[in-house]
């Protein structure tokens, strides 16, 4: 997977990943139910086991 597979502009909601039900419940506690596009590209290969650099501009999410 990578960036190209989440298009700016295209939600990528924590629900669709495959996030520890804690998780979920907390981001959802505090209001964030989508990734920003660091975390949408970068979040699927994590959870998969892969390790992942990736760089994004300060103040967006990471």
């Amino acid at each position: 997977m990578t960036a190209a597979s989440f298009p700016d502009g295209i939600p990528v909601s924590f629900s669709e990943l495959a996030l520890h039900p804690a998780l979920l419940a907390g981001t959802a506690l505090v209001g964030f139910t989508q990734c920003t596009p660091i975390q949408a590209a970068t979040l699927p290969l994590a959870l998969a086991g892969h390790d992942v650099a990736g760089q994004a501009q300060t103040g967006t999410g990471k």
